[in-house]
């Protein structure tokens, strides 16, 4: 099979550099042109591979299924371990106030909120600037070395004992766990082509259930522990095995298509054509601030700006104080740790169905957005309305409520998705989640103590948030929409759609590349 590469490729098992090829005009690289193009683009060239070449061997459907398959199998069981264990640090908090926190530790309710709300400053905080070392370092080296840091931090948590010790560990947990997702996103807008994204980021971002569940038997299990408080054990241990995992994660977690030595020179070309697909690029380390200033007045970035803040306000809320609904139910600290399971069972099954079906058919992410909002407000209605004595009803609730972060998954994949230009992707992805964390940092202070179990103030401000998130993915619908029928009556007016497999893979904005369509 490898002999019948077309020329200019190479064999899969060889690395040395592909014999030079007369590549045509269009494709040249000029004096003065180095600077703008995607560092992919400068591979090729080095390697003298024309587009005609790369887009014969992304034509063979047996090799593209191949390097997906192998793609996934080296990418996603990191990101799925590692947002597994990101959602339980997160929420040792939570798993540790249903045993011994408040007692051991002299914290009240409302600096519990406090604590729950910091966590999301130090997320606000460090989220751009880790962002900027992202995209400037290697990501791969960022994301290990920022899982062990928290790991680290989690530990420490464990030696606190009053509020301002624990304040501060929290700020500094939000600090390193806050490029996580957004290097997550970004990884899936490099390695994916846009139709497989949805379903990827989905598969890792489910793991936030996998978490729950395995946090609460976790939690279950270190609740049987005598003679040692149980809040401190939660974090030790958990953040022991973070740490270890970081380690692993800097062995094996790729910094880039270019630099990863687990994949051939055909694979790494073949890697980068999927991406040329994309029209989005690749990688370019350059800051570009006229990419900046184009994100920041564009109308999708603010919508989506828009929905996550509404949507990580019931986050913030519902992640924080699901548990204590709970305890209102149930007598046992352990018991509350059981029924919890169950949620991210659901969460699990919302996310996967949801970002499959994103995947599966094509413009429909907008109408997931909105429909998978209509549980969650299902579900608040629940928490809000039955009595106590209702348990299986009020716990169904509770289940279901999560629905909204599969539309919250959606969102965060647009930037990638939607954007060229990797400047501009990047700070709009962190522009996004300056929304995600002033969302967090919202939602637990309207769940009052004054009004438990029932929370009938912040069960008003998630319906609230549900309900203006559905018309936001309407607007959003429409507006790209319209982009997208301007630009097919542009190139109908014009004639012709241009040489789309000739085009120079440069470093261009969406706006700025005519040939971009907007996925809905």
């Amino acid at each position: 099979m490898a002999d019948n590469l077309p020329q200019g490729t190479v064999k899969h098992q060889e690395k040395e550099k592909l014999p030079p090829i007369h590549v045509s005009k269009p494709d040249d690289v000029e004096v003065g042109q180095v600077s703008s193009l995607d560092e992919a683009e400068l591979f090729l060239h080095e390697h003298g591979v024309s587009h005609e070449q790369l887009q014969a061997m992304l034509d063979d459907p047996v090799r593209t299924k191949k390097l997906r398959r192998r793609i996934d199998l080296i990418l996603l069981p990191l990101m799925c371990g590692t947002y597994c264990l990101q959602y339980i640090d997160k929420q040792a908090l939570s798993y540790s106030a249903v045993f011994d926190l408040f007692t051991d530790a002299h914290i009240d309710s409302n600096q519990y909120s406090w604590l729950a709300s910091i966590f999301y400053f130090g997320y606000l905080f460090w989220e751009y600037p880790a962002s900027y070392i992202a995209q400037r370092l290697p990501i791969g080296t960022v994301v290990s070395s920022f899982v062990i840091a928290w790991g680290a931090i989690l530990m420490i948590t464990a030696a606190c004992h009053n509020f301002t010790g624990m304040a501060v560990c929290r700020l500094l947990l939000g600090c390193f766990e806050s490029p996580i997702t957004p290097c997550f996103m970004m990884i899936v807008g490099m390695w994916y082509v846009r139709q497989e994204q949805p379903f990827r980021a989905g598969i890792f971002y489910c793991c936030n259930g996998v978490g729950s569940m395995v946090g609460g038997l976790i939690t279950y299990g270190i609740g049987q522990m005598d003679g040692f408080p149980v809040w401190r054990a939660v974090f030790l241990i958990c953040g022991g095995a973070t740490i270890l995992w970081g380690i692993l994660m800097l062995l094996f977690l790729p910094n880039s298509i270019l630099s990863s030595k687990r994949f051939s020179v055909e694979e790494t070309i073949m890697l980068i054509g999927r991406g040329k697909q994309n029209h989005t690029g690749i990688l370019n380390r350059s800051i570009k601030w006229y990419q900046i200033r184009e994100a920041l007045v564009d109308p999708q970035v603010w919508l989506l700006f828009l929905f996550t803040l509404l949507n990580e306000t019931v986050n913030g809320g519902v992640a924080n104080f699901g548990k204590l609904i709970i305890r209102g139910l149930v007598s046992s600290s352990l018991l509350t740790t059981v029924l919890s399971i169950p949620q991210g069972a659901f969460q699990v099954f919302f996310i996967l169905s949801g970002t499959y079906l994103s995947s599966r058919f094509k413009n429909i992410r907008t109408v997931i957005m909105a429909v998978y909002l209509i549980p969650t407000v299902t579900g608040v209605c629940l928490l809000w309305k039955l009595p106590r004595t209702n348990r299986y009803g009020v716990l169904f609730g509770y289940y279901i409520v999560g629905s909204f972060v599969t539309s919250l998954v959606l969102a965060l994949q647009m930037p990638s998705s939607n954007m060229g230009g990797y400047t501009k992707r990047v700070t709009a992805t962190a522009f996004v989640f300056l929304a995600y964390c002033i969302g967090n940092i919202i939602g637990p202070h309207a769940f009052l103590a004054a009004e438990a179990p029932v929370y009938a103030t912040g069960c008003k401000l998630i319906l609230a948030c549900a309900l203006c998130q559905m018309v936001i993915a309407g607007m959003l619908r429409v507006l790209l929409a319209r982009r997208n029928r301007q630009r097919e009556f542009a190139v109908t007016t014009a004639g012709s759609g241009g040489d789309e497999g000739g085009e120079v893979m440069a470093d261009l904005t969406d706006f700025e590349n005519s040939q971009f369509r907007y996925v809905l």
